[in-house]
């Protein structure tokens, strides 16, 4: 109901949206720069509680992979070659373990795109290897994600994870010597068994092993996952999120987003919040200036598509300026910080013109406040968006995603 009621209000839409299944799909950017998405779909072992498209590593299957992703940026490259790339997040699965292949992907990258931006890559704790981080350093990585999610043994156990914390702890310690620009450490808060004395802990452990900024997400249930225990209550969720901005305050963090803190005058990263960018690999989404599109989520199905020299079948979602408008919003509230500037940049009119009502009545219920270059959410704003984030993310992702992962998957999605 919230979210038919919202695209009503601020996309002005009262058809749901439709995403169709399309072929050799293309999309297009007026921008003079965009950013670069890369999914790496491989896993040693399959975390019930994530939901991001993955497979188990299998070593027989990785060359054809890297064969295929370096014909779709081929091919992709050759439209957009006027483009600048602002950055190049490499997310997955887990991207080092195909570490050795990783320096081949970077240089295919570097020759058909004009890169201006950083190159930043998630890992996993058991990844912070010397030969890794020093592999990472060496072809370009300036920006590094790290997984770790809690430091407590308990709440990995709820999310199924089995890695040794004093492992993990040996191998963060290992981080600092190779003076990487940011070192964002991901926390979930939400998990069940967790109180806020372990997810202080969590935060201030994270901090000790040299975290530039921490990212911290609601534990959330998807219907497609196996998850063995309920997240905690929306009561418990808003404590936490609470007691998690005054920690970052108290040790001299900000926070730069709903679920991120980062230190004072250090780099951010972000590998949601682009205004436009191109996704490479199985699952990858690429938003343009009308549309959004989403790759099979079928590795066999991306793989034997280039293998024919053709870009794998992908969803797609036509957008109009109101809609792509309010695709605009949502990530930029995400951010807390509604820019004029960089509304105008993007779609050549004033913010005011598209969303006036909108943001005057935002402003009268005290969710934002304007400030000279535009709006900023309040903290009462901050805190309603984490709840419209959480029911957004169940009404599509979850629902696109699981219709993805069938057998067959539908030709049309109507959400």
């Amino acid at each position: 109901m919230l979210t038919t009621v919202l695209r009503i209000l601020i996309a002005k839409r009262v058809k749901p949206f439709i995403f169709e299944r399309k072929d050799d799909v293309s999309l297009t950017y007026r921008s003079p720069t965009i950013g670069v998405y890369v999914h790496i779909p491989f896993c040693r072992s399959l975390c019930p509680f994530c939901p991001y498209y993955k497979v188990l590593y299998r070593e027989e299957i990785v060359e054809r992979f890297k064969s295929a992703l370096l014909k779709e940026i081929e091919i992709i490259s050759s439209k957009y070659r006027d483009k600048g790339i602002d950055s190049v997040y490499f997310g997955g699965g887990t991207p080092a373990l195909i570490i050795d292949h990783l320096p081949k992907i970077t240089s295919r990258l570097r020759d058909n795109f004009d890169i201006k931006g950083d190159f930043a890559i998630e890992l996993h704790p058991l990844d912070l290897t010397e030969r890794n981080l020093k592999i990472l350093k060496e072809i370009g990585f300036e920006m590094i994600s790290i997984g770790v999610q809690s430091f407590s043994k308990r709440c990995l156990d709820a999310l199924g994870r089995k890695e040794d914390i004093q492992t993990v702890k040996e191998n963060l310690s290992l981080v600092k010597a190779f003076n990487f620009k940011t070192v964002d450490i991901d926390l979930i808060f939400g998990i069940p068994s967790q109180t806020l004395e372990t997810l202080e802990e969590d935060f201030r452990i994270a901090v000790d092993f040299g975290a530039t900024q921490i990212s911290a997400y609601p534990f959330i249930d998807f219907s497609f996952l196996k998850n063995r225990e309920r997240s905690l209550s929306k009561k418990e969720k808003r404590i936490m999120l609470a007691q998690l901005t005054k920690i970052a305050n108290s040790i001299g963090f900000e926070r730069t987003s709903i679920w991120t803190f980062a230190k004072k005058n250090s780099q951010r990263y972000s590998s949601i919040t682009r205004d436009n960018f191109i996704g490479f690999g199985p699952s990858a989404s690429s938003l343009g200036d009308n549309s959004f599109k989403i790759n099979t989520f079928s590795l066999e199905e991306y793989i034997s598509s280039l293998e024919k020299k053709k870009l794998p079948p992908s969803l797609v979602l036509e957008f109009d300026i109101y809609s792509r408008g309010a695709y605009w919003l949502f990530w930029n509230s995400y951010n807390l910080d509604i820019n004029r500037d960089s509304f105008f940049r993007l779609f050549g009119i004033e913010l005011e013109e598209v969303f006036y009502w909108q943001l005057r009545f935002g402003e009268f219920l005290g969710l934002l406040k304007q400030y000279e270059k535009g709006y900023r959410l309040t903290e009462k704003g901050a805190y309603y968006f984490h709840l419209v984030e959480q029911v957004y993310t169940h009404k599509y992702i979850d629902k696109v995603w699981s219709l993805q992962r069938a057998k067959f998957p539908p030709a049309r999605i109507t959400i």
